[in-house]
């Protein structure tokens, strides 16, 4: 699945998910789902593990509910 965001696409599969964010520098965030949380009201997903610590923020929680039911996993609310 791809969500489109005002920044970029994110580019999410049962396994892992891939951010790129546009711009001259092509930039692309990569992490295994169990490496992830979704966290509400701020509409952000973050990655941390292994290596990996990286955040980006949504443009609505519409997405990152899209995003929550694609790769399977809840939605955080702090």
């Amino acid at each position: 699945m791809i969500i489109e965001f005002e920044q970029g696409k994110i580019i999410a599969t049962q396994h892992e998910v891939v951010v790129r964010i546009n711009g001259n520098a092509r930039i692309n965030l990569q992490a295994q789902i169990d490496e992830l949380t979704l966290i509400a009201g701020a509409n952000v997903v973050t990655a941390v593990g292994s290596g990996i610590n990286w955040s980006v923020k949504l443009d609505s929680n519409e997405q990152l509910q899209l995003l929550a039911d694609e790769i399977g996993i809840a939605i955080t609310c702090y």
